[in-house]
């Protein structure tokens, strides 16, 4: 009878240590996942669906030749992007995208109202860039020349990119499928009537994209 509360103790320190034990190793799974994380590059294994763009891992950047110095560079900071993936390849898939020209970024606040201004951007009037897909042209194993309809300033005009499908797998932390693109193209400013400040400032956009596209789990509010 004596040795009951010692008895009772024991039992109880070992549940505490069962417990702490399994929520240690629960803890350790996830940083496990992720560093042991690896995507297929096989077009077929992603599968068919509606994806939306991971609001947190993607990158809109422009640059363009400064006074033949450098390419000074842009970022966008907003944006949403849908993809349509309804086949085991990228040939049918679909994508469009909006970006929040307010958001323009140049790391210099008085340049930013510049761009954004009646003589480039204008977006009070034109507060959106869109594109859309239009044709895919296979290049290799997921790669290819994306076409689509640009338009800025309430202009459109036709883009090619050269498109690169990283890889897909469940996302290590969501779970949901998730597929990774890099993308990269360029375009005449001009054409959009984007003239102001040619030629000490070039003609010719470069655009670099790097979006992450992950299917809503089911019930997920859009």
């Amino acid at each position: 009878m004596k040795n009951q509360p010692f008895t009772r103790l024991v039992r109880a320190s070992r549940r505490a240590f069962c417990i702490a034990l399994g929520a240690a190793c629960l803890a350790a799974c996830t940083p496990l996942r992720v560093v042991t994380h690896s995507v297929s590059r096989t077009e077929a294994d992603v599968p068919p669906g509606h994806y939306v763009l991971d609001a947190h891992h993607w990158s809109i950047v422009f640059d363009v030749d400064h006074f033949h110095y450098t390419r000074f560079v842009m970022r966008f900071d907003r944006a949403q992007a849908q993809l349509d993936w309804p086949a085991p390849d990228v040939e049918a898939a679909s994508v469009s995208a909006t970006i929040d020209a307010t958001s323009l970024d140049t790391n210099v606040s008085a340049l930013d109202a510049m761009v954004k201004g009646t003589q480039m951007l204008d977006v009070e009037r034109y507060a959106q860039i869109r594109f859309a897909s239009t044709h895919f042209e296979r290049t290799g194993e997921g790669r290819g020349m994306l076409t689509g309809n640009l338009t800025i300033r309430g202009v459109t005009q036709p883009v090619t990119l050269d498109v690169t499908l990283n890889g897909y797998a469940p996302n290590p932390l969501t779970k949901q499928p998730t597929l990774g693109f890099t993308a990269s193209g360029h375009f005449s400013r001009a054409a959009f009537g984007l003239t102001t400040w040619y030629p000490a400032v070039g003609d010719e956009i470069d655009v670099r994209i790097e979006a992450e596209f992950e299917q809503p789990a089911p019930g997920a509010a859009p």
